[in-house]
């Protein structure tokens, strides 16, 4: 099974958080996707921290890599 994609996360994200918001949800069961809910937020943080350093970025005319601040001078 391949790893779900950024939107695939959110909306399994966005799921949990709705069924723990019911209140009707056994505790055990709310444990388990709490944690669950959990690892998709932090695989969606890491996405969305990966995506901003590569946007931060821009090519020079020499193909290098440099922050976009200093691309801009």
């Amino acid at each position: 099974m391949s790893n779900p994609t950024f939107e695939e996360s959110l909306q399994e994200l966005e799921q949990i958080v709705t069924r723990l918001e019911q209140g009707d949800v056994p505790l055990e069961e709310a444990l388990t996707a709490f944690q669950q809910g959990m690892v998709l937020s932090k695989q969606c943080k890491d996405t969305l921290a990966k995506a901003e350093k590569t946007l931060t970025k821009m090519m020079t005319d020499a193909n290098e890599e440099v922050p976009f601040e200093e691309a801009e001078k």
